[in-house]
């Protein structure tokens, strides 16, 4: 009986591990390596490469939480149909599905998806921003 108990745990252990833990993915483009996901250049180059994928296959994985000038952002890893990359959205007009993260202020949802994330991009020749819409519900 201790066995079967040590086994249980050990398996609910490895099980928790497992499901919080995003699957790995390499970048392969320049620009990704070159700029930070804050600047222009970084965010340019994802507006291109969202462009021209199949966005239905692409998953969403929270990194961190900042408040940059008064604004709040969630940095978040977006991988998916050959992309590996990050997305900076700045929150502003909604908060749906993402309550608990704001509240947080990003700890202990390290790792969790973002199911269903949408956003807005808003474009021109000074900035490139990503606004977040709503996600259906984190997955941690």
């Amino acid at each position: 009986m201790k066995n079967l108990t040590i086994i249980l745990t050990i398996f609910g252990f490895l099980i928790l591990t497992v499901s919080c833990e995003q699957p790995k993915c390499k970048n392969t483009n320049l620009i990704f390596d070159k700029y930070s996901p804050y600047t222009k250049q970084y965010k340019d180059e994802l507006v291109k490469q969202l462009i021209n994928i199949d966005k239905s296959k692409l998953t969403y994985w929270m990194d961190e939480y900042q408040e940059i000038d008064n604004s709040q952002n969630i940095c978040a890893n977006i991988q998916g149909d050959g992309l590996c990359a990050k997305i900076v959205l700045v929150v502003r007009g909604s908060d749906k599905g993402i309550q608990g993260i704001l509240n947080a202020k990003g700890k202990g949802y390290r790792g969790a998806e973002l199911k269903d994330l949408k956003f807005d991009i808003k474009q021109d020749n000074l900035s490139t921003e990503f606004v977040f819409k709503e996600i259906s519900r984190v997955i941690d």
